[in-house]
């Protein structure tokens, strides 16, 4: 009668266990050692922000990762050249000034090329994800650049650049997951 229960109930365990993983009630880190997760974060910029975002998307499926990071990378993009307009219209230094107001134009076509990005996916074109993910990281990229030399730039807005390449990074990668190619 033992015997008979033991099996009752590693059946039964094993049965809710099936249950518990299929449906995804057990935590997204369970699925990440070796799931889509961990291979699309080993070849970003930034796997450590890789791993954060792709947890907090609740999925692993690519296509819905690629519309969440996009939407994320969008919202950055976003805020960044808010932030950008509001230090551009208060500063003083007249170079910072226009540093600031090429970093507006920069942010407003990273948002536009994002949006591209989106129609893309929506379409199962996933090499024009690819391209406009690669050139939303440029266009922040070149923000960036503007203060390789002095005036240096004292606001955040240089980490909220990097946030936006990083997350583009992830696009490109699930992008390139889904054209079969990473």
């Amino acid at each position: 009668m033992t015997s008979s229960s033991f099996i009752v109930v590693s059946s039964l365990l094993a049965f809710v266990l099936s249950l518990l993983f299929s449906n995804g009630v057990v935590p997204m880190h369970a699925a990440f050692t070796n799931g889509a997760p961990f291979t699309i974060c080993k070849k970003t910029r930034n796997p450590s922000l890789c791993f954060n975002v792709l947890k907090s998307a609740g999925t692993t499926n690519l296509k819905h990762l690629a519309t969440f990071t996009l939407n994320l990378a969008n919202n950055k993009a976003a805020q960044s050249c808010a932030l950008a307009q509001s230090l551009a219209s208060k500063a003083v230094d007249p170079r910072l000034k226009e540093l600031y107001a090429t970093c507006v134009e920069h942010y407003n076509n990273v948002v536009v090329v994002i949006e591209g990005a989106k129609s893309n996916l929506g379409k199962g074109d996933y090499n024009g994800v690819n391209i406009q993910a690669s050139r939303a990281m440029t266009e922040a990229s070149d923000c960036l650049d503007n203060f390789t030399q002095p005036p240096k730039d004292p606001s955040t807005l240089s980490g909220n650049g990097k946030a936006v390449e990083d997350i583009c990074s992830i696009v490109l990668v699930i992008a390139n997951l889904l054209l079969g190619r990473a």
